[in-house]
């Protein structure tokens, strides 16, 4: 199988075969550019992302941040020529990195114990590769290592990674660990590492690193197939042989290895065609819970049996969602999206319940499953109401994660971006609030204490050292002399402020609604009827007066502009509207921002922009304007969004590894395809309400976990028919751009019937 080539567009309806919707699935895509994802194997939710790592990269260069460290954000870019090994823990699609952990390489000839370089592969362990020679299916991947004549086999259960070697004759056969290896590659990432050699087959040990988490560890168990010949280790840490250890040669068969750059090798004589295979289970609290996980979900050496359990449990979660498509490319880049949604948050516990909390102390997950991996300022707006309906369950798991995160704080708040049992303080907002509210409001209410989750939301809300909160329950903004991207913290500080009191509002807690309602307005100061945008406002109440509406850089915004931005209010959308002029003037200032020509000064002030994740200035990789093409649906001009989805849906999801537009931020791009694709969106999470657009499948049937199926059908759907000429939901014609969350959660039939030209 070819990774890099994919099925011309046919115009005939394709149906998915129910038994393997797998089949469809790309791992391949979104791994070039500034899409991020990984190529390698996992399963849905898994703890293990065992994938090809083609280069680490030193996040410091003489002294200052290294640029081309954004490229590996998940340790694969698909124009690279080289593999340094594989890894088994991965980000999916996120603009900032860490993990990384358990390099394995396998190689023959003479040991090399450096990673070498790409333009000369031959100086390390490292391997030229082919993408002719490269297969990335769900929960597997296989790759040819040119230079070591090695065939790469990879699979995995939750919390085991499997990998099967191919060798060549051999009298040096090596197996690489890495502990050194990490993706980014901080200076003195590595706190500590320990390898302890078990016996002949069993391998043990642990990994300490201060990263982008600061305070990290995971322990591994890993097994050989066949004894080991020999083994030893290389450490750059030279302290280490100071005292007592001087009394031993480290180097060469002693069973321990400590310090802070550990690269361990173990040797093996092969026969042509022989397979070695390794199973490397992780654990966040313990080697003896590793060795657990090993022997629940890996107790075998069966790796065709294990390659099959992971393409069943991805079939089993993909099938949730049955398409008919107008071609073959369509369902890849829906089964894709499907698969890249259920790639995190990621599962952070042992088979026992055993985890690592925020407070580093361990902790049991008592009748829930513990998650970890929340990038809620993207995961809010799209991923988490797309699992209210296809995940509930886990859905509510990960909310009850979000309130044991909270209960081990110090602060007492909720997670912002919070991954392997730290907090990174990543982005703004407190968007687990979000997340919270629109599980309690759409009644996804199990597991967890829904008034403890809202006292949880108010005390989060209430912290003043927070990030310009103080400011904000001041001033009611936050100043941008005092702290920086304050109209985006403004902005949306007041939209979490009014899932907060919609959650109030369902309980009954009359105090905290009337408090967070009023919050919630505070949108307001920080609009400039002078010039129709929001603006940065100073602690004085003036406005500043250097303002640049299309600069990203310095203008009290983050990762958008000023045009972005302004159309930041999910909560009151046609009182935005009015503020900004009208129903007239507003859907001219969309317009503008989809057709409008950028100065090339736009590009060159942010290294994560390009042109491919553009349209006009509609910035689809940088997720606060991912509701703006729904707007349309408040200004009297629905086929405007019609048209406006269709086009990106055109523009930024293509079945290549250059296939997506920006970022996949854990799922949050993927998941704003499968909405749009099926005809709705969530566009203010914390409502029960979603707005129609354009749907860009011919059927899709989803299969609730409460038993019941809703049908989504598109009549006289085709490319050219991106207008929605009347919609029926259950035979009866809608009214409104609306349908509710409980008209999905209820079952039944929604149906756009699709025409050529708009209906005005």
């Amino acid at each position: 199988m070819r990774t890099s080539l994919f099925l011309p567009l046919l115009l005939l309806p394709y149906a998915l075969p129910a038994q393997d919707p797998a089949q469809y699935v790309k791992p391949i895509i979104g791994t070039q550019k500034m899409g991020h994802t990984y190529p390698g194997a996992t399963v849905p939710f898994g703890m293990v992302q065992l994938s090809p790592d083609t280069d680490t990269i030193p996040y410091e260069m003489n002294g200052k941040y290294n640029p081309d460290v954004y490229k590996y954000c998940a340790g694969y870019q698909y124009t690279d020529k080289t593999i340094v090994g594989f890894s088994h823990t991965h980000f999916s699609g996120t603009g900032h990195s860490d993990l990384g952990d358990f390099l394995i390489m396998p190689t023959t000839g003479p040991l090399q114990l450096n990673p070498g370089t790409a333009d000369k592969p031959e100086s390390g362990y490292r391997s030229r590769f082919s993408h002719e020679h490269e297969t990335a299916e769900a929960g597997y991947y296989k790759v040819r290592l040119d230079d070591h004549n090695i065939l790469a086999e990879l699979t995995a259960t939750n919390r085991v990674g499997l990998h099967r070697y191919t060798f060549p004759q051999a009298d040096q056969a090596h197996i690489i660990l890495d502990l050194v290896s990490g993706i980014y590659n901080y200076d003195k990432k590595n706190v500590w590492t320990f390898v302890r050699v078990e016996n002949d087959t069993l391998i043990t040990g642990y990994r300490q690193t201060s990263g982008w988490a600061r305070t990290r560890t995971l322990y591994f168990a890993m097994v050989f197939s066949k004894p080991i010949k020999q083994y030893g280790h290389q450490n750059l840490d030279s302290s280490v042989y100071k005292g007592f250890y001087r009394k031993f040669d480290q180097t060469s068969n002693f069973p321990e290895m400590a310090g802070r750059r550990i690269t361990a090798w173990f040797d093996f004589d092969t026969k042509a065609g022989e397979q070695l295979q390794i199973k490397f289970a992780l654990s966040p609290v313990s080697t003896a819970g590793a060795l657990r996980n090993l022997a629940a979900e890996a107790p075998g050496w069966d790796f065709e049996a294990a390659k099959r359990k992971s393409r069943e449990d991805w079939n089993r979660e993909l099938s949730k969602v049955t398409v008919k498509a107008l071609s073959e490319n369509d369902l890849i880049n829906f089964y894709t999206a499907l698969y890249h949604t259920y790639l995190s948050p990621t599962t952070y516990m042992d088979v026992d319940g055993a985890y690592r909390g925020l407070d580093q102390l361990n902790h049991q997950a008592e009748g829930f499953t513990n998650y970890t991996t929340f990038s809620l300022w993207d995961t809010y707006r799209a991923l988490h109401p797309l699992f209210n309906i296809l995940q509930p369950r886990r859905n509510a798991d990960m909310v009850r994660s979000m309130l044991e995160h909270y209960n081990q704080s110090v602060h007492k708040m909720l997670p912002v971006w919070s991954h392997h049992a730290n907090e990174n303080w990543c982005m703004i907002g407190y968007h687990s609030v979000s997340v919270i509210a629109d599980a309690i409001v759409k009644g996804n209410i199990r597991g967890y204490d829904a008034m403890q989750a809202l006292e949880a939301c108010a005390n989060t809300a209430r912290y003043k050292k927070y990030d310009g909160l103080e400011y904000y329950m001041e001033l009611g903004y936050v100043p941008e002399d005092k702290n920086s991207s304050s109209v985006s913290k403004t902005l949306e500080y007041a939209y979490d402020d009014w899932c907060i009191a919609q959650v109030a509002k369902k309980l009954g807690r009359t105090d905290l609604y009337n408090e967070f309602i009023k919050r919630s307005q505070n949108y307001r100061h920080v609009y400039d009827a002078s010039t129709g945008f929001m603006r940065p406002k100073l602690s004085n109440g003036s406005f500043r007066k250097e303002f640049d509406v299309l600069s990203t850089h310095g203008q009290g915004f983050i990762e958008g502009n000023a045009w972005n931005y302004s159309l930041y209010v999910p909560q009151y959308p046609a009182e935005m509207i009015e503020m900004m002029g009208g129903k007239k003037q507003f859907t001219q200032h969309l317009d503008s921002l989809f057709t409008m020509h950028l100065p090339d000064a736009f590009f060159a002030e942010t290294e994560d922009i390009t042109r491919d994740g553009i349209i006009g200035n509609y910035v689809h990789g940088n997720e606060p304007a991912h509701h703006a093409a729904y707007l349309y649906n408040w200004t009297g001009a629905p086929w405007k969004t019609q048209e406006r989805v269709r086009m990106i849906l055109e523009k930024m999801y293509k079945p290549a590894s250059d296939g997506l537009g920006g970022n996949d931020d854990c799922g949050q791009m993927s998941a704003w395809y499968l909405f749009s694709t099926l005809g709705f969106y969530p566009v203010c999470p914390g409502s029960t309400a979603y707005a129609l657009g354009s749907p860009a499948i011919r059927s899709a049937s989803l299969q609730l976990e409460n038993g019941k199926t809703f049908t989504v059908e598109a009549v006289d759907q085709s490319p050219q028919n991106v207008y929605v000429r009347k919609v029926e939901l259950n035979g009866k014609p809608l009214q409104q751009r609306f349908i509710s969350h409980s008209d999905v959660m209820g079952g039944g039939k929604l149906v756009f019937y699709m025409s050529r030209k708009p209906t005005r």
